[in-house]
């Protein structure tokens, strides 16, 4: 398969002086699905943000073999679809379909292919019917499809998806957590839920402090209590 995320010796600094990440060095491989995972503050999301350039420090960070920089940000935003933890923080139109559209008629669209890309990314969330509805008075289980549909519009090769079932009810999760399984693109997922990890991700990557602790086989990490308790992730011996 071919490499398509190339993350080396990247590290990040907040301006407040709170140290995000460090040297971290990562490769992925198209048709993978990969699970981020660590407790609050290990910089996952930070990571997240490098991969379309929101972010940018030292390191190296590429996409498709392109370093993600000034001269390309574009390119690299049409390829890799971001979708954050708050759908409220991707929503922001008067309708869906407006949510939806707002992506292609930005990279310049013809009005007819807009429709066609609306049409084709709510219907692969299961969310057709819904383009003239109000997404601020649905539930958070549709508006975290309605969010994902706002970058499956685009089309994207890569899906970066930041806690994706984060204040969902069990049948939501799994209905979202079906749903990702059946879109064909990479994606990586920051997420605490190991139950979605187990199902959804066949390999695992431990972020803490900043750091890559491991990187490897889902079914092996998943059962190293001691690895997972040691970083956050499972009840320790004494709780």
């Amino acid at each position: 398969m071919e490499e398509i995320i190339s993350i080396d010796n990247l590290s990040f600094c907040y301006p407040d002086g709170q140290q995000a990440l460090t040297n971290v060095c990562l490769t992925m491989r198209q048709g993978e699905t990969v699970a981020l995972i660590g407790p609050n503050g290990a910089g996952k999301s930070t990571l997240l943000l490098h991969l379309n350039g929101i972010l940018r420090s030292n390191g190296v960070v590429k996409i498709f073999g392109r370093q993600v920089d000034d001269g390309n940000l574009r390119w690299v935003r049409s390829r890799v679809g971001l979708v954050f933890q708050n759908p409220d923080d991707q929503l922001f139109s008067p309708t869906v379909f407006d949510d939806v559209a707002f992506g292609p008629i930005n990279v310049g669209y013809s009005e007819a292919e807009v429709r066609e890309s609306v049409t084709r990314a709510l219907d692969w969330v299961g969310m057709a019917g819904y383009e003239q509805r109000s997404p601020h008075h649905l539930s958070v289980g549709e508006k975290k499809r309605i969010a994902i549909a706002t970058v499956l519009s685009m089309s994207p090769e890569i899906l970066v998806i930041d806690e994706p079932t984060s204040n969902l009810d069990p049948r939501s999760k799994w209905s979202l957590s079906g749903l990702l399984e059946r879109l064909p693109m990479t994606k990586i997922v920051a997420t605490h839920d190991l139950e979605l990890v187990r199902a959804l991700c066949p390999r695992t990557i431990v972020l803490d402090h900043g750091q890559v602790i491991t990187d490897g086989a889902t079914s092996q990490i998943l059962t190293n209590i001691s690895l997972l308790a040691a970083h956050g992730l499972a009840p320790t011996e004494t709780s």
